[in-house]
């Protein structure tokens, strides 16, 4: 063999080598040309792949509109909270994450006052599973600001915190039934899931749509270890806020709302009451308050409808105002004619006077002003028909939406046809309405014959651009009644409240000075399940509907309170005359020696106990306080209403002091809860008979009580009466 041949041979080798290689990197190429020019490759878009891969999407919430009064204190806000996260990667830069979990876990324990071995269970978890961060449970969200930087100021590595918004009520249950509620969901936005706060109750509810604004969306590229990579493109659109809603509501007469209906269901356990205030002429809705309540925080619902709106009831003898007012406008109505009271027998039924026995003859007048049943069933035909009756009450806003601005209002039923049935519905049994009708319809009588729709919505304004986009105007009806029917009803609703007539229904609402007109309503229950009305004294719902003053009205209420453990119009009109007396004090609406045309303040009351007497009631004085002083010491031991308190010039602040211990005050004319205060503080044992104010106590003022009970007798300022 020659050396050539053994060359060639020797080179076949290397040669067979060079050949696979290059056949590899032409596959190779070929490849690569394909994968960067291809658009998909085995079914997947490469580009978008990668684009995935680095990009990162978020959504960016849109703040929550907030609510506030008419006078701009806030109502309902979002507030900011967080969310705990720890990092368990040791990749992340600069070694932020947890090294040392036991130690980690025992300080956010301690921190959040959580289980330790919970904690660490979590993060060892994690950690083992190669999560790159993990929460740790519910005691690491709804974080406030201020635990946030108590855990920040630990130093420890690997924790961060994800900053979120809850819907926040400053007030807790104050018009919880207005405002509703919103309460954080989670949802599912491209893969990416995001929280947001929904409406799901009251104003929360009907305008979710403009509170909730409009959410942006930012996109970004970040690296590996989920930072942004420097000068890379961003693409972002700024989320628009919710708008802002002010409410007619005015919160210090809620305020002194939310006293009485407290008071209510305190002392009178009923199943339910509703006290609305509306403005008389505008038609905005100052206050409204109800039990049962509930606090938008917590969410404690035992009902989820709106008892100004969404109950519908038989009111009882307030329709009688509309029953009167429909004949006095046809013209037919004759105050001066007389009928006899006690029964009257219509078809196969007997209908009675509320006292079963009647006043004999009397007029048509005074029987509006006795709440005379058979009166009302006596006009039938006489002064108005039936098909009169229900035209008016459907004219007076009965059986039909006021259109206020609260969401699942319902319109109630006029369903009356027979001679019975159109007997009952003239005195007000046998058709539901609800308290906003009533509310309603009380300003045709404020207002010269006109009617105004009731609003809770006084504007709206978008943050965006400062620019209101809604402004509550009053909204007028035409002439409904004449001046003439006007003025006849309001006398008659005055001599209701303030005749000196014993036998008027509604005296126990009159406060001297304040010309309050209105009328009173006892009615039936109707029982669902086994048909007809419930017996019992404590089986009817107890109303008033009323305005004040007289001439020129600024303030309606209407006020009903169903099944109290009392069988008594006490149960509303205790409630109803001090809220009067409160609104008048606080809008300065009359002059009086206790009320001049000074500005009436509100208070709040400081903790007095252990400093001087005489420089508390001075201080106390100084604000037209009445200071009642219990005992002559020169120290405050005890104090009410206590410390926080609110207050109005002229309202009572006790003070019980350290001298003459066991000596008897003189409790005349002292309410209730004002008794039980003055016996606990001062230690006496008692009894309470009656309801109302004191009229009689077993141990004379200035005596020593020793061991002894003392005896206390409550009275109504009237006998009760049927409404």
């Amino acid at each position: 063999m020659n050396k050539k041949k053994q060359r060639r041979k020797t080179w076949k080798f290397p040669q067979f080598i060079f050949f696979v290689f290059f056949v590899l990197i032409i596959i190779l190429f070929v490849r690569y040309l394909y994968i960067a020019l291809a658009p998909s490759v085995n079914g997947i878009n490469l580009k978008e792949f990668a684009s995935n891969r680095n990009t990162v999407s978020k959504v960016l919430t849109a703040k929550r509109g907030t609510i506030y009064d008419a006078t701009g204190n806030i109502l309902a806000q979002n507030v900011t909270s967080y969310t705990l996260i720890a990092y368990l990667d040791s990749s992340r830069k600069k070694g932020n994450y947890v090294k040392d979990i036991e130690s980690t876990a025992k300080a956010l324990a301690t921190a959040l006052e959580g289980d330790e071995n919970d904690i660490k269970e979590r993060l060892q978890k994690g950690k083992d599973e190669g999560k790159y961060q993990v929460e740790i449970g519910n005691i690491g969200r709804n974080i406030t600001e201020l635990k946030k930087g108590e855990i920040e100021d630990l130093g420890l590595d690997g924790i961060d915190f994800i900053e979120d918004y809850k819907r926040y009520y400053p007030n807790g249950n104050f018009a919880s039934y207005i405002l509703g509620y919103a309460k954080t969901n989670e949802k599912e936005v491209n893969g990416e899931t995001v929280s947001s706060i929904d409406g799901e109750l009251g104003i929360e509810a009907k305008y979710d749509d403009l509170l909730k604004g409009t959410d942006g969306y930012l996109s970004y590229q970040q690296d590996r270890f989920g930072y942004k990579i420097p000068d890379t493109a961003e693409t972002r659109t700024d989320a628009l806020d919710g708008s802002d809603i002010y409410l007619t509501l005015d919160s210090t007469i809620q305020r002194f709302v939310e006293t009485e209906i407290s008071g209510i269901a305190e002392r009178f356990d009923p199943e339910w009451a509703i006290i609305g205030v509306l403005d008389a002429k505008t038609g905005d809705i100052l206050a409204s308050g109800s039990i049962p309540s509930f606090n938008p925080n917590t969410r404690d619902i035992s009902s989820y409808e709106n008892p100004l709106v969404s109950v519908a009831f038989e009111p009882g003898s307030t329709m009688k105002t509309y029953t009167y007012m429909c004949a006095i406008e046809k013209g037919t109505y004759k105050g001066d004619d007389t009928f006899k009271s006690g029964s009257i027998e219509v078809v196969d039924a007997t209908i009675r006077d509320w006292n079963n026995t009647g006043w004999g003859t009397i007029t048509f007048d005074k029987g509006y002003e006795y709440s005379s049943n058979v009166g009302v069933v006596n006009m039938i035909d006489k002064f108005v028909t039936r098909d009169d009756l229900k035209a008016c009450f459907r004219e007076y806003g009965f059986g039909e939406l006021t259109g206020v601005d609260l969401a699942r209002e319902v319109s109630g039923d006029l369903d009356f046809k027979y001679p019975v049935e159109v007997a009952n519905a003239a005195f007000g049994q046998g058709l539901n309405t609800t308290a906003i009708q009533h509310l309603q319809a009380l300003t045709i009588i404020a207002n010269d014959g006109k009617m105004l729709t009731p609003h809770i919505v006084k504007k709206i304004v978008n943050p965006n651009t400062g620019k209101t986009t809604y402004k509550r105007e009053v909204e007028e009806s035409k002439q409904i009644v004449s001046q003439a029917t006007v003025n006849r009803i309001k006398d008659l609703m005055y001599n209701v409240v303030n005749s000196d007539d014993s036998a008027a229904s509604g005296r126990r609402y009159k406060i001297d000075g304040f010309d309050v007109i209105g009328k009173t309503g006892t009615a039936q229950i109707y029982n669902e399940k086994s048909g007809g009305y419930l017996i019992g004294d404590t089986n009817y719902i107890y109303s008033f509907a009323g305005m004040y003053p007289k001439d020129d009205p600024e303030i309606i209420i209407y006020a009903a309170v169903k099944q109290p453990n009392v069988g008594s119009s006490i149960t509303v009109s205790d409630a109803v005359n001090n809220l009067m007396k409160n609104i008048a004090k606080y809008r300065n609406m009359f002059s009086s020696e206790n009320n001049n045309s000074e500005d009436v303040k509100l208070i709040t009351l400081d903790s007095y106990t252990n400093q001087k007497t005489e420089i508390v009631k001075a201080e106390l004085e100084n604000d037209k306080i009445k200071v009642v002083t219990i005992g002559s010491g020169d120290k405050v031991i005890s104090q009410y209403p206590e410390k926080g308190s609110e207050v109005l010039s002229y309202d009572k602040v006790f003070l019980i002091t350290n001298g003459d211990q066991g000596k008897m005050p003189d409790l005349t004319g002292y309410s209730r809860s004002e008794v039980i205060y003055l016996m606990k503080a001062l230690g006496y044992n008692y009894e309470i008979d009656g309801y109302g104010y004191v009229t009689a106590q077993s141990i004379k003022a200035g005596e020593l009580v020793n061991d002894q009970t003392v005896k206390i007798t409550l009275s109504e300022k009237y006998e009760d009466e049927d409404s």
